[in-house]
């Protein structure tokens, strides 16, 4: 029994570590949201979620403007790519 419950543990632990990290999203919350580029392109590093855009019937977002904070450049994106932990932090670190 013991035995089984460690290589439980075990188990979660290799699939936790397995899986991409994964950041927590609500897309009602998006807007004006900061984000941090992983890895900066440009000196891109600090983004501000400017607009959301809806599905035709209005209803859903589907992706979200980001402007860089350092230029002003704007860049529309799938939303859900901010969730890639490897490519994003929330907040400006």
């Amino acid at each position: 029994m013991a035995l089984s419950f460690n290589i439980q543990i075990l188990l979660t632990l290799l699939i936790k570590r397995c899986m991409p990290l994964m950041n927590k999203i609500n897309p009602q919350k998006l807007l004006l949201s900061k984000w941090t580029a992983v890895t900066p392109k440009n000196k891109e590093k600090h983004f501000l979620v400017t607009r959301n855009i809806k599905d035709e019937e209005e209803l859903l977002i589907v992706a979200c403007i980001l402007e860089a904070v350092i230029n002003g450049h704007e860049y529309q994106i799938n939303w859900r790519e901010l969730k890639n932990a490897s490519i994003w932090l929330a907040g400006w670190q």
